[in-house]
């Protein structure tokens, strides 16, 4: 649903002139898809190829800062969830402000998240569930928008050709257009680190060009699609309510699960936090209590994705030099 808020301010070159060599939709493209994936593919590679040679993230300070870096990005995610419920859900409360049962639809999130990583088989359903959603909303959605009296399928190809102009102007995307761009870089840094560990658990037997398309092309191509069709509902004015809005609101609300019990599995594997070693109860209990406290310090603006960012930033150059002064024979058969 992000999208949704965004596109206007894409399109408003009065403000933001700095969009002018794109459009709206292009730009949205740019700070969600393809050079993202690709650095998340970058880091699954260096954890799959470079890390087992290296070891640099089992020292123990680095350790310690990447499991700080992946817990604070947890927490942020949560945090995104609460600040963006009322635009989501406007019909509670007055459409701006973060009312009480905001906060109780976050903890709610976060305890179902903590609950699923307690178990590989929960969180491998719940992530096959939430996508299956995904592909049914974006069809029900796509029927709407382009078999109607509210357009047709020839607008839907006519849309999706707007991404192109992200492609003649990649590099664009490769520096901050602006303060609001450099936070999303600063939360795709803040991502990248643990995407790259999670997903190298994973994917071990499949060859490299097979790993590039399930993390960069596939991911890229489904965004598109999604975003085609945001854009379309945006610049008709269609409106959304009803079972749409409620199922686009729990698509939402199950990816941010997803996200979060995928990165609360990370870390608490990480730190040795398990259901085998203290049990569901305290497992559940540590981690609910962590992550609620959290997600509170953003919302009071205590702690800033920022800075969670430039900490990972600060990994990947210590990183670079300890191979080049520490590990270089280790790695030149690579």
């Amino acid at each position: 649903m992000f999208p949704l808020t965004e596109f206007g301010g894409y399109a408003n070159l009065t403000e933001n002139p700095e969009y002018s060599f794109a459009n709206p939709l292009a730009i949205e493209f740019g700070y969600w898809a393809f050079l993202i994936w690709g650095f998340y593919f970058l880091t699954c590679f260096y954890f799959c190829v470079i890390e087992p040679k290296v070891q640099f993230f089992e020292i123990p300070i680095v350790k310690l800062v990447n499991n700080i870096v992946i817990i604070g990005t947890c927490a942020f995610t949560a945090y995104l969830l609460l600040v963006n419920l009322p635009w989501y859900l406007p019909q509670i409360g007055d459409g701006e402000s973060v009312v009480s049962s905001f906060y109780w639809i976050v903890f709610a999130s976060i305890a179902l998240a903590v609950f699923s990583s307690s178990s590989m088989k929960l969180l491998r359903l719940l992530s096959l569930g939430s996508s299956i959603l995904f592909i049914a909303l974006i069809i029900i959605m796509w029927f709407r928008a382009y078999l109607t009296d509210n357009g047709n399928p020839e607008d839907f190809l006519n849309n999706a050709g707007l991404i192109g102009d992200y492609f003649t102007n990649i590099y664009q995307f490769m520096l901050p257009l602006n303060d609001y761009h450099a936070f999303y870089l600063f939360w795709w840094f803040s991502w990248s680190i643990m995407i790259g560990q999670f997903t190298a658990r994973f994917v071990s037997g499949i060859r490299t060009w097979q790993l590039l398309l399930a993390m960069m092309v596939f991911p890229s191509i489904a965004i598109g699609i999604w975003f085609t069709i945001l854009y379309h509902y945006h610049i008709e004015s269609l409106h959304i309510a009803g079972f749409i809005k409620i199922m686009m609101v729990t698509v939402g609300i199950l990816m941010v699960i997803n996200s979060l019990d995928s990165l609360i599995r990370l870390y608490t594997d990480n730190l040795n936090i398990t259901v085998k070693r203290f049990g569901l109860i305290p497992y559940i209990a540590g981690n609910f209590v962590v992550m609620c406290t959290l997600t509170l310090l953003f919302q009071l603006d205590f702690l800033r994705i920022q800075w969670v960012g430039a900490l990972v930033i600060g990994l990947y150059f210590s990183c670079f030099f300890y191979i080049v002064f520490k590990k270089r024979s280790d790695i030149a058969s690579i």
